[in-house]
């Protein structure tokens, strides 16, 4: 079943409007899967003609770029779009590090190509925005990367307004990726106007609320190993309190003849030409159910009646744990100004 393709920013960048977030491959929300495995996936995803595939540095850690690297090698490079990340690192003690220092930059930036035997990033995000480094500074060094041809992209990941801004001055941005899915709206007022006004395209992830559309939490059981144990909104008291949600998706899924998790992400998939979610998957089953997604049709009225479903009232939890909420969301990234 063919995807269509899209621009993805106003730089030149162009993917298929579905992408392949493969975090899930090596572990987080299961147990990792063998490499032949995640390697068949991402091969029976680019034969369905899905050619965006989403990586970082810290996945695994490290691990998931060299599966995707292992998958790469079967695939024709100059027919694939690679986006990968940096910014976010374990310390010793177990807990997150943001990092957007120039001379880490290009160290992340190296150890990646590596890692993904490839010569180039075609996207290369700042996964987390690091709040005592000037934004100034890390773009640009990641235009330096750009000019050498180790990058041919510049994208960020859950940044301000103000910092995606000062950015974009610096060096244009092509990408901007989000959590945007029926029950996590928070950018619609602000950053997705300001990504059309400069031309950055919107790359959604957890497009599915981490599964939860598809009944993860509600049908199916959290597996012990899922991180999701902790996750406030698949919490017992607030799964309970959000169950509502996925029947009230499941009763208009019957309407639409398609699955939950295709309706839902249909949604996403209608939000505009600009906009490119990356679900993942570790099972051909579920990839083939997510392709299914772009011929599920949506009127005007389709989409409003979705959209309607779920209000921020309705959610019970928040969409990212209490304590790393200042590390991990756009609302807490601004950076200090730049000092000349």
């Amino acid at each position: 079943m063919a995807t269509c393709r899209v621009k993805l920013g106003s730089q030149g960048l162009e993917v298929s409007k579905l992408g392949f977030g493969c975090m899930g491959l090596t572990g987080v929300y299961n147990s990792p899967v063998p490499d032949e495995v995640g390697i068949s996936i991402i091969k029976h995803a680019f034969d369905n003609e899905i050619t965006f595939f989403d990586t970082s540095d810290v996945y695994g850690p490290h691990t998931n770029e060299i599966l995707v690297g292992k998958a790469l090698k079967h695939l024709p490079r100059e027919k694939v779009q690679v986006a990968t990340k940096f910014g976010i690192s374990r310390n010793a003690a177990g807990n997150f590090d943001i990092c957007g220092k120039p001379d880490y930059v290009r160290v992340c930036c190296e150890a990646s190509l590596k890692r993904l035997g490839i010569e180039y990033i075609d996207l290369y995000y700042q996964h987390r925005i690091d709040t005592t480094i000037p934004i100034e500074e890390t773009i640009g060094e990641l235009k330096k990367l750009v000019e050498e041809g180790k990058v041919k992209y510049i994208g960020l990941s859950e940044a301000s307004p103000d910092t995606i801004r000062r950015a974009h001055a610096v060096h244009p941005i092509t990408a901007l990726q989000m959590e945007w899915s029926l029950w996590t709206r928070d950018i619609e007022s602000e950053i997705v106007p300001l990504c059309r006004e400069l031309g950055i395209g919107i790359v959604a992830y957890s497009p599915l609320g981490r599964g939860f559309f598809g009944g993860r939490g509600v049908v199916e059981e959290l597996k012990d190993s899922s991180y999701l144990t902790n996750h406030p909104r698949f919490s017992r008291d607030n799964m309970e309190k959000n169950k509502h949600l996925f029947f009230r998706l499941e009763s208009l899924a019957k309407k639409h003849k398609c699955t939950t998790t295709q309706l839902a992400l249909a949604w996403v998939l209608h939000q505009g030409d600009d906009v490119v979610p990356i679900p993942g998957t570790s099972k051909i089953m579920n990839l083939d159910s997510n392709i299914s997604a772009l011929q599920v049709k949506l009127s005007d009225e389709d989409i409003k009646e979705l959209t309607d479903m779920v209000s921020a009232d309705d959610v019970a939890g928040g969409r990212t744990h209490g304590e790393l909420e200042h590390n991990t969301s756009w609302k807490y990234a601004n950076t200090p100004p730049l000092n000349l």
